[in-house]
């Protein structure tokens, strides 16, 4: 029996994965709203179909509770609990750290504890360890302790997740040993290597690598479009390298709860040391000014000093296609640009029905003509599967396309896409 601490976006595929395998799961979260939908037999995650939820409920292959004393019937606990960051942009690992206390009073001797939030090196070691620890067992004898780095895709299904290769270590040889036991049961690939510290830095070069370049990309549109060089022929051509060149797409900046965090992670980490990250820092500034960007260019192309009285439709809210997760999303920071700006604001999202941005709720609308129709400006921001490409192109006065989405109606109406090197040009003077 395997218990898994935080059932969001990584805990509840990571469930799955395992009951896939025989094993039996108890989930541990302290939203008992998830709790309450999961004994209904019914998820709240799209990866993880309603009819497999039902079934292993019926079945008791899952258990679910906020109470951690269920942990001492477990082999292993894993931790997937969220690592957000302060308002003053540092890391906040209190969720982690209350997890691992909870942990530590039900901890019983042979079991492994492994981790796959994402977080800072030296996390494991540093802050994990003391915490288990406190009742005096020993490391690598009494109890092992590992970090796994979740490589979770949401929405993505090309690859599975026992399909992605699977990074383990542990704080001791013993410990390593236990985790790859633990992992190879549910895994095709396991990638050992020699420390916490290794396992813990691997996830930060994935998503940093990811954040670099996509803030490089939304440059780089930018540039293109003062250039009068539409950024998406340039992509689509040198995307023909068969070596030496990894594309990515820009957009209104970056999304989710990982690619702006785990940057900032070791941002942080490194600052502690006196170290500078300059890749980091100029990428972090270039997302956070793209969809102030995105703002300006909707209120040139609608030819307004103010967009004030403007009506703007947007399409999407979540921070990625096909995903109901708005957790720093960009396309919600261009709508509370927009708002501050004085313009009217409506939004169509298929999977968030309402949210609130700057003390304001809004709900989704119809996709309809109408709808399209009363809007100034139509936004595209998120390109979500079954959108209406075709009627938003003929019935929108203007569209404004942050994702390429309408490429293909671009020559038959009235479309502006990012990037597209439109930017300044034929511009009439602001009404």
């Amino acid at each position: 029996m395997i218990a898994i601490v935080g059932l969001g976006y990584v805990g509840l595929p990571l469930a799955a994965t395992f009951i896939d395998q025989g094993f039996r799961v108890i989930g541990i979260d302290k939203d008992e709203s998830k709790l309450r939908m999961l004994e209904a037999g019914q998820s709240y995650i799209a990866d993880v179909p309603n009819e497999k939820v039902e079934r292993w409920v019926q079945t008791k292959q899952l258990r679910v509770t906020p109470d951690f004393h269920m942990i001492a019937a477990a082999e292993a606990v894993i931790i997937c609990v969220p690592t957000p960051l302060t308002e003053h942009q540092t890391p906040d690992l209190s969720p982690l750290m209350d997890a691992a206390k909870r942990i530590g009073e039900h901890l019983r001797p042979g079991q492994l504890v492994s981790l796959e939030s994402s977080t800072y090196p030296g996390t494991t070691k540093e802050v994990l360890l003391p915490l288990l620890a406190a009742r005096g067992l020993r490391i690598g004898q009494d109890f092992f302790v590992g970090f796994s780095p979740e490589r979770v895709d949401p929405g993505n299904s090309k690859f599975p997740l026992p399909e992605i290769p699977k990074v383990i270590s542990g704080i001791t040889e013993a410990c390593a040993a236990r985790m790859e036991e633990l992992y190879q049961i549910a895994f095709r690939k396991i990638v050992r290597v020699s420390s916490t510290e290794t396992a813990e830095m691997t996830k930060l070069l994935e998503n940093t690598f990811r954040f670099i370049n996509i803030s490089f990309i939304n440059e780089f549109a930018i540039v293109c479009d003062k250039l009068g060089i539409n950024v998406w022929e340039v992509l689509a051509a040198a995307s023909s390298k068969p070596f030496g060149f990894t594309p990515f797409s820009p957009g209104p900046g970056v999304g989710g709860h990982c690619i702006p965090v785990d940057p900032l992670y070791l941002q942080w980490k490194t600052r502690q040391l006196g170290l500078n990250t300059s890749f980091i820092d100029i990428s972090a500034r270039l997302n956070d000014e793209m969809p102030r960007y995105v703002a300006d260019r909707i209120r040139e192309e609608l030819h307004r000093p103010v967009l004030e009285g403007a009506h703007i439709l947007v399409i999407g809210v979540t921070f990625k296609e096909n995903v109901a997760d708005i957790r720093e999303s960009s396309a919600i920071e261009v709508i509370r640009l927009l708002l501050a700006q004085g313009a009217a604001v409506d939004y169509h999202d298929p999977l968030i029905s309402e949210f609130v941005v700057d003390g304001i709720r809004l709900k989704s609308v119809s996709l309809d003509a109408q709808q399209l129709q009363a809007a100034d400006c139509v936004v595209v921001a998120v390109n979500h599967r079954g959108l209406p490409l075709r009627e938003i192109a003929e019935h929108a006065a203007l569209v404004f396309d942050t994702r390429n989405a309408l490429s293909k109606y671009r020559s038959r109406y009235n479309i502006v896409t990012l990037g597209d090197g439109k930017a300044g040009k034929n511009k009439r003077p602001f009404a």
